[in-house]
């Protein structure tokens, strides 16, 4: 029996934003609405001296994350992301509606851009093509030019491939972001890219909206 015969799939259906700020500071928030492990939301921050953190809601999310990406150091803390209100989002990620994100050291407040020609083209791709893992053959290539290191496939931690399935795309308009309680400044490019694992997020902030797959061996 080959490897990939014997390995498991696990998809995982959200949102990926991330944003850089002026002090240097640079997030990725994950957004879960399906998983295995549940709906949950998780944070990677890399600070200015290039030190990487997990903000993790669980122990089980932070072994799953952590075995798949790279990190410094890891913190169990609450994690919310929540729409105007305090209302869970819901549907497709909307032009002008605000996020509002609570981790622990982390609060931020996320304003929803417009999508940009690639979000309107990956909208046009019929969501069950997209999702799916040998997609990733044609759109690695292409991501690794148009969008500066941006990988939608690779080897991730302990022999684990990862598989990314853009559905939708939009800019982030404006973040508001402080970090025990200091404001980092206004939003700016995730410049240098951050340092996580195969993949980096795109150097202009923004939401994805996605499934990934990861393949674990058995």
């Amino acid at each position: 029996m080959s490897s990939a015969s014997r390995a498991r799939s696990w998809r995982f259906a959200g949102r990926i934003a991330g944003w850089g700020t002026a002090s240097g500071t640079r997030f990725v928030l994950g957004a879960w609405h399906g998983s295995p492990l549940g709906a949950f939301a998780d944070v990677m921050v890399e600070r200015p001296d290039g030190e990487r953190l997990l903000l993790a809601p669980t122990a089980e999310v932070a072994e799953f994350v952590a075995s798949t990406y790279r990190f410094d150091s890891t913190l169990l803390v609450p994690v919310t992301v929540t729409a105007e209100h305090g209302q869970p989002l819901t549907g497709p990620t909307a032009v002008g509606r605000t996020w509002h994100v609570e981790a622990g050291p982390l609060s931020a407040r996320l304003r929803i851009g417009g999508r940009p020609p690639l979000g309107r083209l990956l909208r046009a791709v019929p969501p069950r093509l997209a999702a799916a893992p040998a997609l990733t053959a044609v759109t690695d290539p292409v991501a690794r030019v148009v969008l500066r290191g941006v990988r939608t496939r690779g080897t991730a931690g302990g022999g684990r491939t990862e598989h990314y399935g853009a559905t939708d795309l939009h800019r982030l308009a404006a973040a508001r972001t402080h970090w025990q309680g200091a404001d980092l400044g206004a939003i700016h490019p995730i410049d240098p890219p951050v340092r996580f694992g195969f993949g980096s997020a795109p150097r202009r902030p923004s939401v994805t909206d996605l499934v990934t797959t990861v393949r674990v061996p058995r």
